[in-house]
């Protein structure tokens, strides 16, 4: 049987795009109080690289910017989400309680891993009552190389993991799950593109899925 699940959160278990373009909207009006910028809100530029770490993030939407703008700016759109996300303008997606109930209730144990931030997580799990199933949330920033799979591989090897899954929206989701030679599972959830969920070994369209996936796999797939 599948013994390990390793989630993603944005854009995965957690509706990200219910408090993103709120906090997007909120730095880049302030960025515009600082006379930093002087045009409309990035928004479809950063969902088109959903899933990176927050520091690369701002590479991209301010490349002609200093580093300390850049940082700045990220520390104010993190706080902005955390607020966000504990006034309950967030949610998750439809089922995440109902298939981590039944993973749980079949044994198999429960991981996130996660481009986001420490204390953002943590304000997503603590408001959800994650941790009623979640053996333990991974961030981004307990590693130096801001690499997914180098995250994943340090849950692999913390619980030894030989038999399992990484389910995720994004490529850098499916390159961890191969990387450390586990089942890649894509979401086509809100930001998820074609051309990455065609290297995914599974495609779900609702968690919901899992319970059946889990059940067919048993144990005998080899990525």
């Amino acid at each position: 049987m599948m013994k390990s699940f390793i989630f993603d959160m944005d854009g995965t278990l957690f509706q990200t795009d219910r408090i993103l373009e709120i906090a997007l909207d909120d730095t880049f009006d302030r960025l515009r109080t600082l006379n930093l910028w002087d045009s409309g809100t990035p928004l479809e530029k950063y969902r088109e690289i959903m899933g990176v770490p927050l520091p690369e993030v701002w590479k991209k939407l301010l490349p002609e910017h200093s580093l300390e703008t850049r940082e700045e700016a990220n520390d104010y759109f993190h706080e902005r989400l955390i607020q966000n996300i504990e006034s309950g303008k967030g949610a998750l997606y439809p089922n995440v309680e109902e298939i981590f109930m039944h993973l749980k209730n079949q044994g198999h144990a429960i991981y996130i891993a996660s481009n986001g931030l420490t204390a953002y997580l943590a304000a997503i799990v603590a408001f959800y009552g994650l941790d009623r199933w979640v053996t333990e949330t991974f961030s981004i920033q307990q590693i130096s190389s801001l690499d997914k799979g180098r995250l994943v591989e340090t849950i692999v090897r913390k619980y030894d993991i030989t038999n399992g899954a990484v389910i995720g929206d994004r490529l850098s989701d499916i390159n961890a799950a191969k990387m450390n030679k586990l089942i890649a599972i894509g979401c086509r959830f809100d930001f998820a593109q074609e051309d990455e969920l065609a290297q995914a070994d599974f495609v779900i369209e609702d968690l919901s899925e899992l319970i059946l996936l889990s059940s067919k796999l048993n144990g005998n797939y080899v990525s």
